[in-house]
């Protein structure tokens, strides 16, 4: 379980495909602190880290986790958002995410405002799981969202966010990862 409340950027160190998985080999600030099967976010992808290496550690993505999220379009040198899992005894910050991703959407525009930034999203198909002013999870960010639409909705990004994310990396046509709301997806499953 995951707040959506990033701690760290992590840096693709190497890529290395097994088979139809993906091994990612990741450098972070947060290394020295893990441990082999401790989860950790990687753009909202929860993955159970395998290893740990000098200043790093590896993750696996299986052939799934691959076709669901943008984690098998990373390059080395990529950023990508960590977030290790969530501590009963902390504060919620951000929201219950639980570090699967729905389905990915594209960053159609991003445009810069006077102190923020706004990002316009659209979803490779309608969905009605994301409500205005409600909770939705990009690369693993928390963020409100607006102007929703059954194809389309936007966010906007304060400085301290940009500054410390990925989102400054984002431009148009990129794919970020979705995870919507759980307490949404589980009212949708009851009212089917």
């Amino acid at each position: 379980m995951f707040t959506g409340i990033i701690e760290s950027l992590g840096t693709v160190a190497a890529l290395k495909h097994e088979g139809t998985n993906l091994r990612l080999s990741i450098e972070s600030a947060l290394s020295s602190e893990l441990k082999v099967d401790q989860s950790i976010a990687h753009n909202g992808v929860c993955l159970t880290v395998e290893k740990l290496n000098e200043g790093g550690y590896e993750v696996v993505a299986v052939d799934e986790t691959l076709q669901k999220t943008n984690l098998g379009k990373l390059s080395k040198g990529d950023r990508v958002n960590l977030e290790r899992c969530m501590m009963m005894n902390a504060r919620l910050d951000g929201h219950i995410v639980q570090g699967h991703v729905d389905e990915t959407a594209t960053v159609e525009k991003v445009t810069e405002l006077d102190g923020s930034w706004l990002y316009h999203f659209s979803l490779n198909k309608p969905s009605k799981l994301i409500v205005e002013k409600g909770s939705i999870c990009i690369n693993g960010v928390s963020l409100t969202a607006f102007n929703v639409k059954d194809e389309s909705f936007e966010v906007t990004i304060i400085p301290y966010t940009y500054e410390h994310t990925t989102f400054r990396d984002l431009k148009e046509g990129d794919q970020v990862n979705l995870e919507f709301d759980i307490i949404g997806k589980y009212v949708a499953r009851l009212n089917a």
